[in-house]
């Protein structure tokens, strides 16, 4: 959920800095959507070993 949050809050502040030609804020959205990406993969490889570990 909260990967989903920051790769969505991500993503609009990178069309926006776009839209305004603020780099900074473009680069800051993509900072923000990789983040999310990457707790998002944190997440999915917990989930796999918890579910290993069950069976």
């Amino acid at each position: 959920m909260r990967a989903k949050k920051e790769q969505a809050t991500g993503k609009a502040k990178e069309t926006m800095g776009r839209a305004v030609g603020n780099e900074r804020l473009t680069a800051k959205g993509r900072g923000e959507q990789a983040k999310g990406d990457a707790r998002g993969a944190k997440e999915k490889i917990k989930d796999t070993i918890k579910d290993t570990v069950d069976e």
